[in-house]
């Protein structure tokens, strides 16, 4: 499974209910979109901004989809534009894709008999095993010293830049595991490109989010 898809799993509870905000799930998968990209190896951030570097598609459907948005674009952007753009709408894809691939299932209904509210269970009532995947590797990681894969640190610094680690390690220290996140994000664990990139993406998503939670109080 694909960090948008760990990173989804992550945020819903065993009822199907979002764990985190809905800003930065959202931001959070925008940068997911991106570090995929980082992590194919057809993408790079240059001078501050995205470049392709390879405009091969990878076979994921969604993650293609950014790739050719990026290529097309007529100018060159920073990792908070793309960000900002994947934001929109990318939520309602990743959970589309779970539902047909019967990783979750979606139930509607009421709180208080009144407002409506739609929960994604997992599809056979059981954790889904990509979900205890993330959870096992991200723990071992945090709790460990060493080198990390890439995979499994891009996906850590998801958790880190949506605020998520005390959700994902409640029985952990807070204080430590940030510690130990932040070290992984510094760590040698990748080539210098995608490293790059993911610390940039990371700074995106975390920006992004603050500033769209500033907005909408500001609306509200």
């Amino acid at each position: 499974m694909n960090l948008l898809g760990e990173l989804l799993l992550l945020a819903y509870d065993d009822e199907g209910r979002k764990i985190l905000d809905s800003i930065r799930l959202d931001y959070g998968l925008g940068g997911a979109l991106l570090l995929e990209l980082a992590l194919a190896g057809r993408i790079d951030v240059v001078g501050q901004k995205v470049a392709v570097v390879d405009p091969r598609p990878t076979g994921d459907p969604l993650v293609d989809d950014a790739l050719t948005r990026i290529r097309d674009d007529a100018r060159s952007r920073k990792p908070a534009h793309w960000v900002g753009k994947f934001a929109k709408g990318t939520r309602k894809r990743v959970l589309d894709h779970l539902i047909s691939a019967e990783v979750l299932r979606v139930e509607h209904g009421t709180v208080l008999w009144v407002f409506p509210r739609t929960t994604y269970p997992a599809a056979y009532g059981a954790e889904p095993v990509a979900e205890t995947d993330a959870r096992q590797r991200m723990r071992v990681a945090v709790t460990t010293a060493g080198e990390v894969d890439a995979r499994t640190a891009a996906l850590c610094s998801l958790v880190a830049a949506t605020q998520m680690e005390r959700k994902v390690f409640p029985d952990l220290d807070r204080r430590q595991v940030k510690a130990r996140l932040k070290e992984i994000g510094e760590g040698s664990w990748a080539a210098a490109a995608v490293k790059r990139a993911i610390q940039d993406i990371q700074t995106a998503i975390m920006a992004g989010a603050v500033a769209a939670t500033s907005t909408a109080a500001i609306s509200g």
